[in-house]
């Protein structure tokens, strides 16, 4: 696996060796420790079936034999009845609370100790006549749990080595406490460490396996820390790359970082890869330059060496339009024109700037609280900008790798024929917007992409009051129209639209009908967008 060295813009290089920056070991990133607490349950729950499992399976065999012990409740069943007490009270306790996933790694050693323990009480406190009194060498069942528990869950390799020491010991132990009983007979404490020398070799290969899973959770936290900011938790997935919630290491700004996969810019094509960066830059640069408050803010972008690109972006709470309207239907005509023009504000900065979006769609209008402010927009994926003044050789990151720009949904004609576009394409988009908000549906309903496509191009579109049999003020319907025009030159502005969206004869949206709505609804942590290429 390649070495990530990060060339952002103030030409950071990220650590290269288990250490981080602060000279620290890394720590395991704490999603891998929670993985690893999951799989900890599952082995509770196998431990609890085998702890029945296998006293049920004796009786019954002694039952066959017509054996008179068949239905008597000895010692080796209260020390099964004790061990499957502590599985399911450590599977119900992993699987009902949330506990620091440091503190289940440490709960796991304990597990090992107190299981093993078992088991060597179990092997040796049945009856004399039951037992060959040899102490030749033998393999038990702890071995094989040691070597579990280091292989599913990740311990510093000491921490194994000394619980692991313990936990070999129980055999032994449990021989020295059924000889105190009189239930095992041998000749000296040497001999009982002897006959469960293979514990110990298998101690020694699970010292080995947490070495290794160490090390892979800390080249997992080195891979994942970019720049000044770490990876956590991965947030989403799509068509161009991942979502990872971030935070800044100086200033533990939560944060949410895109990565654009290298195959998806042509990466294995010298060439390609150079033009792709060159482009990458100069989108990022200019996504960077947006200041409107209703634009997702870009904190800082970079390339590996890769060449994974990756934004770093603020972290949002709330949700998309496309989540809104999917959960809770279509939208009131206030909040509608409420929303929409924050996203004319943000357009209407971008398009000065000679910037468009070319993927307005309700996936990528993000509506939530900031601050004290609720039902506050963020536009979102301006990674996909294309500068009109840059002329073709502008075109976007999906552009150059060979991607269709924008969503079928929700794209202009001018898109669809390969023609010049501008700022007047994203209001087409918008348009379409405002259709799924005031109806809840597309524009045009088609089976495939290629149908939708040429909806766009030939079919006008039916008025939203009309579509969905809801009354709309007077003008709403020719404003959402004006939108999907199908020559841009007819197509308002996103200030000229915003001004007659507030024209309208509406009550206005209030900020105390938001707040409720959100505090009644409730809301979730969302990034910057799963990736939507």
């Amino acid at each position: 696996m390649s070495t990530r060295r990060l060339i952002g813009p103030f030409g950071r290089v990220a650590q290269t060796d288990s250490r981080s920056t602060t000279g620290h070991a890394r720590p395991i990133p704490e999603d891998l420790l929670r993985q690893a607490s999951r799989r900890l349950a599952i082995l509770a729950l196998v431990g609890c079936g085998l702890w029945f499992l296998g006293p049920a399976l004796g009786h019954v065999a002694a039952f066959t034999q017509n054996d008179p012990r068949w239905a008597r409740f000895g010692e080796t069943d209260i020390i099964a009845a004790g061990s499957i007490a502590v599985s399911l009270a450590l599977f119900f306790y992993l699987r009902r609370r949330d506990p620091d996933p440091l503190f289940v790694t440490d709960l796991a050693l304990v597990y090992l100790v107190t299981m093993t323990f078992s088991i060597g009480l179990m092997m040796h406190m049945m009856p004399v006549s039951l037992h060959i009194l040899d102490t030749s060498p033998m393999i038990t069942w702890a071995g094989p749990v040691i070597l579990m528990v280091a292989a599913i869950v990740p311990v510093p390799p000491w921490k194994m080595l000394l619980a692991g020491f313990l936990a070999a010991s129980m055999d032994p132990m449990g021989m020295l406490i059924a000889r105190a009983a009189g239930t095992f007979q041998f000749n000296s404490i040497a001999s009982a460490f002897l006959m469960h020398y293979p514990n110990y070799l298998m101690l020694g290969v699970a010292v080995v396996i947490s070495g290794v899973l160490t090390r892979l959770g800390q080249q997992v936290a080195r891979e994942r820390e970019m720049g000044s900011y770490r990876l956590g938790e991965l947030l989403g997935r799509g068509g161009m790359g991942e979502v990872y919630q971030a935070t800044h290491r100086m200033l533990a700004r939560p944060a949410a970082i895109k990565l654009i996969r290298s195959d998806t810019i042509g990466a294995n094509d010298g060439e390609a890869a150079q033009l792709a960066v060159r482009r990458f830059r100069r989108e990022a640069e200019a996504a960077a330059s947006l200041r409107s408050p209703h634009t997702v803010e870009l904190y800082d972008f970079g390339i590996t060496d890769d060449q994974t690109l990756y934004f770093v972006m603020e972290l949002l709470e709330g949700m998309t339009l496309e989540e809104m309207v999917r959960q809770h239907g279509p939208l009131p005509v206030a909040r509608t024109i409420y929303i929409l023009r924050q996203v004319c504000e943000s357009l209407q900065e971008a398009h000065a700037r000679g910037l468009v979006h070319r993927d307005i769609k309700p996936a990528n209008i993000h509506v939530g609280r900031v601050g004290l402010l609720y039902d506050f927009v963020k536009v979102l994926d301006f990674g996909l900008v294309k500068s009109v003044a840059a002329g073709n050789d502008g075109d976007s990151l999906a552009t150059a790798a060979g991607l269709t720009p924008g969503t079928p949904a929700y794209m202009a004609p001018e898109m669809s024929r390969g023609d010049v576009v501008d700022s007047r394409a994203d209001i087409y988009a918008l348009g379409c917007v405002a259709y799924y908000l005031l109806t809840g549906q597309l524009v045009f309903e088609a089976s495939n992409p290629l149908q939708m496509i040429a909806r766009h191009l030939s079919t006008a579109p039916i008025p939203p009051s009309r579509r969905a049999n809801v009354h709309l003020p007077a003008g709403m319907d020719e404003l959402v129209l004006n939108c999907l025009a199908k020559e841009p030159e007819d197509r308002p502005s996103a200030g000229d639209l915003s001004q007659s969206l507030a024209a309208l004869d509406v009550e206005p949206w209030q900020e105390v009908e938001a707040k409720e709505w959100w505090e009644t609804r409730g809301s979730s942590v969302v990034t910057e967008g799963v990736v939507t290429g």
